[in-house]
Formats: C-alpha cells, structure tokens, sequence
C-alpha cells in the first residue's frame, strides 16, 4: 500500500473514536483508493513509455522524410532533365520528320520544275529565231512581215514569263514547306495548294519507284476560293495524307501480283476533293487500298503509331497533322472499311474568308 495512506491507516486503527465497523469502512476505502492509485501509477507509467516511444518514431519519421525529400528533390533534377531532354527529342523527331516530308517532295519539284523550264527553253530558242527571221525583214524593207515576227516574238515572251513565273511558285512553295515555321497565316488558294501538292506527291513516289502508277481523282469545289491558313503547314498535312494513300492503294496492288486473277481488275486510285460547307472547308483524300481494322483506327493520329512495317514510318505524319489542323481550329478524321479503303476529311473553320476573294 501506499506509505501515506498506510500512515492514515494506522491513525484510523489507533483512534479509539470509531467503531469497528467504521474502521472497516475506511480500511475498504482505503484499500480501493490505493489499488486506484496503482492503477494510476501504471498507467501514467506506460503512457510515459509511450510518449518516449512515439518521440523516438517521430524522430525516426523525420529523418526518413527529410531523406525521402532529398529523393524526390534528385528525382525531380533527373527529371527536369528527362523532359528537356524528351523536348529536345521531340523537336528534332519533328524536324525529321519535316525533312521526310521534304524528300518526298524532292523529286516531284524536280519534275514540275523541268515542265516549265523546257517551256521557256523552247520559247527561247523559237524567239531566238524568229529575231534572226525579223532582222532579215527589216533589211528587205517588208514591215508588215516584221510587224507579223514582232508579235510573236510578244506571245512568246509572255508565254515566256508564265512558265517563269510557275517555277517561280514551285521553288517559293519548296523553300516554304522547308523553311522553319513563322505560324503567319495568309490567304491561301485551297484548290491549288492540293493540287500542287497531289502532283508533287505523285512525282516523287513515281521517280523512287518506277513501277509505281495510280489513277488520280479530283473534285475541287470553285466556290473554295482562299482560306487563311500557314500554307507551309496545311501543305505538309495534305502531303502526308496523299503519300498515305498512295502507299495504301499500292501495297493492295502488290499483294494482289501473287493472284494473277486481282491483277488485272485492280487499279490503285486516290481521290482528292474539296468542298465548301456552311461555316467550313473540306479537303477529302480517299484511297482504295486495304482499309484500317476498326480496332486500330481510333489509334492513327496518336504520336509513333503506324501500321506500316518497321523502317518506313516514323509514326509522327498522322499527329503532328492532326496538331496542324487543331492548331487552325479544325478537325482531323478518318473512315475506313477494311478491304475498300480509307477516308481522311480535314474540315477548316471558314472564318473572314469573303475578304480574299
């Protein structure tokens, strides 16, 4: 018991004041207040090994979060640099692919450009002569024949300058696809934009695969008219989806050669259309090659994805198309039935379009 109360105890069994039944009364309470008071003792006690015990954990604790923050602080370092170095990746994939896009160009400029130059060539020469024939009339007085030789020598001068003219263009629109993007928008004429583009296109797979024919459909609405787009940019989309195409259309005829029976029946055939809607533009480029599974479709404009084998596709035309053509508000989307071929619709929002007809 406790010494204090085993002193008031002992005064209450000395103390001739109570009874015996009192004395029993407070020896009880007594009893019950010191086991109260063990009980207490007990539990203050554990609670102070409690106190010491939790003040260890937290300290521990500390410790480990403060050694838990210096790794999150490195993690975060590392991947800063992660994602400079992933920006860093991602604009030269880019670039790349840009210069892909270039190449399939290449040769296609090559073969628009020597169209005119021949023209001019030829023109040339003509007017070289018909100058030597003029001369000779002068001397012999005949002004009305020089007159004749004169205007011709105009017609082809003109004829001259517009052949010029149009390599001019094709050169402008080659260093425009190539050149680093300015993001400036400009009043841009859709149908010829697509067409040099389709040409282009055509061109360049036709002189890396001398085999390779297509039949080429077109439907260009004249109500288009000009749009105001980043022409370097649309252009890159629109060559993309026609070089897709292409390559579609081609890959079926080549599985079709080992069936003597499909050769002959298949032609490969890609279509470009464009039509002007209420508020939009649409540039429509459809193929007749095997189509996309409808499992895979919904995958196409995601970035690296590409249904072509390993080595020839990047997987970034699709999306950074579609990044093109969200960037000018519109929308990018396909439909394909397997077996018939694939369908890509860009749609362009038409907006203060009349002012640039």
């Amino acid at each position: 018991m406790n010494q204090n109360l085993q002193h008031i105890l002992d005064l209450i069994n000395e103390s001739s004041k109570l009874s015996e039944d009192d004395k029993t009364i407070v020896h009880n309470a007594l009893k019950k207040a010191d086991k109260d008071l063990v009980i207490s003792e007990f539990k203050l006690e554990r609670t102070n090994k409690v106190k010491r015990t939790t003040a260890i954990l937290l300290e521990e604790t500390i410790e480990e979060l403060e050694q838990k923050q210096a790794a999150i602080k490195q993690t975060n370092i590392a991947l800063n640099k992660s994602l400079e170095d992933l920006k860093s990746t991602q604009a030269q994939l880019v670039q790349a692919e840009k210069m892909a896009s270039l190449g399939e160009l290449t040769a296609g400029i090559a073969h628009e450009i020597q169209n005119p130059l021949n023209f001019v060539n030829n023109f040339s020469e003509v007017s070289k002569e018909l100058l030597e024939e003029m001369l000779e009339e002068l001397q012999n007085g005949d002004t009305e024949e020089v007159n004749a030789i004169a205007n011709d020598v105009i017609q082809n001068l003109e004829k001259i300058v517009h052949h010029g003219q149009r390599a001019d263009g094709i050169i402008k629109g080659m260093l425009q696809h190539s050149r680093t993007n300015s993001g400036e928008k400009e009043a841009t004429d859709i149908n010829v934009l697509v067409d040099e583009y389709l040409r282009l296109a055509y061109h360049g797979l036709r002189s890396k695969d001398k085999t390779f024919n297509a039949s080429l459909d077109t439907n260009y609405d004249d109500s288009v008219g000009k749009l105001n787009i980043v022409p370097q940019d649309i252009g890159r989309v629109i060559l993309n989806l026609i070089t897709n195409a292409f390559y579609a259309s081609n890959e079926k005829k080549k599985e079709l050669e080992k069936e003597p029976s499909g050769l002959n029946r298949f032609q490969p055939t890609v279509s470009i259309t464009t039509k002007k809607e209420n508020n939009h533009i649409e540039i429509k480029v459809s193929d007749n090659g095997n189509g996309i599974p409808k499992d895979i479709i919904a995958k196409i404009f995601q970035p690296f994805f590409t249904t072509k084998p390993t080595g020839q596709g990047t997987g970034l035309g699709l999306s950074l198309s579609y990044d093109i053509i969200t960037a000018h508000k519109g929308e990018l989307n396909a439909n394909s039935t397997e077996g018939q071929g694939t369908e890509i619709i860009i749609s362009l929002p038409i907006k203060d379009q009349d002012k640039w007809k």
